[in-house]
């Protein structure tokens, strides 16, 4: 008997879980559904927390990093620090599929790229870089001014605090707003076939030093998927997923018999431990062989989306935090 397709994502997969679905209906693979969905959301111009028009590091250049995994084979492809060419997802898969290894970074992920045909593209929009300019120019800056880029990227990446709920800060958004400058689209689906993957892609926090890499491309800390127990994906500051491996950490306390609430709130308070600052947080969604499915958050107000092939459009459903 054949398994009801299903789809969980990060609030900003709408427009690529709707095509993915599509697929998944067909018969399609889990695996090519998290990777067309992924493309989509990085071929989004509006969307500046991933691939064309993503925010830029310190230096005004976009790097994008990304990830995707089989549930079945656990087989894993991933790249980071890739500057100058688009859709990372697609070629993460590539390295998954046309390479020993798991991970390329920065120049031999583009050599890579060009070796499987992929033209270069700029992905800087005149919108993103208007938005790094400003960001210099609220506290005092002229963008490229300073070749002291630790200093810089220290100060340009900590948020900005609003004041009040929905009051307008000094970069334009209000508190109810998603905050694009730390953000990742992810996805994990569910096949006919009853197999899982999922895949990670961002253009990493905004303002960042050129190279750094967050967990979207580490398998086992923004992303893990086992058809035998679930799959995880993560969004938020990467460098706690990181050092707490929160992905795989899920999956093995699904593993050790914890349900999956139980699960999620425990590698919540592994991340716990970490935040050091009350503007960090951490975000992630779990789903299991069986399509149960929950999104966790260390910040109120947060939300993911579900669909399966019975519904007509995604769900926006709200993430719990810590008991």
């Amino acid at each position: 008997m054949a398994q009801m397709p299903a789809m969980v994502s990060s609030e900003n997969g709408r427009k690529g879980m709707h095509a993915a679905m599509e697929l998944l209906c067909r018969g399609g693979s889990a695996l090519d559904a998290v990777e067309l969905a992924c493309r989509i959301t990085e071929d989004d111009p509006a969307d500046h927390s991933v691939g064309y028009s993503g925010l830029p590091n310190v230096l005004g250049q976009v790097e994008l990093d990304a990830s995707i995994m089989d549930g079945r084979t656990l087989r894993s492809g991933a790249v980071a620090a890739l500057y100058g060419y688009g859709n990372p997802i697609t070629l993460a898969r590539k390295v998954m599929e046309e390479l020993p290894h798991v991970l390329l970074v920065g120049r031999g992920a583009e050599r890579f790229a060009a070796e499987m045909g992929m033209m270069p593209a700029d992905q800087r929009t005149e919108e993103s870089l208007h938005r790094w300019r400003e960001r210099f120019a609220q506290h005092g800056l002229v963008a490229g001014s300073s070749d002291n880029l630790r200093k810089l990227a220290n100060t340009l990446t900590r948020p900005i605090v609003l004041r009040d709920l929905g009051e307008p800060s000094a970069a334009g958004t209000s508190a109810n707003q998603r905050d694009d400058t730390r953000g990742t689209v992810n996805f994990l689906a569910l096949d006919q076939q009853g197999d899982l993957a999922s895949a990670v892609s961002t253009s990493g926090v905004a303002w960042k030093y050129p190279g750094r890499v967050g967990d979207s491309p580490i398998i086992g800390a923004g992303n893990y998927c086992d058809n035998r127990y679930g799959a995880v994906a993560c969004t938020g500051i990467g460098e706690l997923a990181i050092r707490a491996s929160t992905a795989r950490s899920v999956i093995l306390y699904l593993k050790a018999g914890m349900s999956l609430r139980e699960a999620g709130f425990e590698a919540l308070r592994d991340l716990g431990h970490l935040m050091e600052w009350s503007y960090v947080d951490m975000n992630f969604v779990a789903m299991t062989p069986a399509c149960e499915h929950v999104g966790f958050t260390t910040k109120t107000g947060r939300s993911y989306l579900y669909m399966t092939a019975e519904m007509d459009a995604p769900q926006l459903t709200p993430r719990i935090v810590p008991e």
